[in-house]
């Protein structure tokens, strides 16, 4: 299979193919909570508040999540929330990557 500029294959979306953003969003999708803090998302997924922070932005800008700043008494709060297009294009990625798996499996 020849790979697209980016290295995702044709077909998957280049902004959800990026690991720390697909971690997000799993994340995120798999979360009890609708909105996760920025200091659970830094902590649970083991990235630097930097990354982290690129990766939300990124996302956001997509529209696949919404991010919202507040203050929760006297502290700053970030929150991230996957968004309905966000489920969507987690969902069709998911869809593509277990397609091209089946394809694989079967050339075998």
């Amino acid at each position: 299979m020849k790979e697209a500029t980016g290295g995702a294959p044709p077909g998957l979306d280049k902004v959800i193919h990026e690991q720390a953003r697909l971690r997000i969003l799993v994340y995120l999708a798999s979360s009890q909570e609708r909105e996760v803090g920025f200091t659970d998302l830094k902590r649970d997924l083991g990235m630097t508040a930097g990354n982290l922070s690129v990766q939300l932005g990124t996302l956001d800008s997509a529209g696949y999540i919404s991010v919202r700043k507040a203050f929760v008494g006297r502290k700053p709060f970030t929150g991230a929330s996957l968004t309905p297009l966000g489920e969507r294009a987690l969902a069709n990625y998911l869809d593509e990557m277990e397609s091209m798996l089946a394809l694989l499996r079967k050339s075998r």
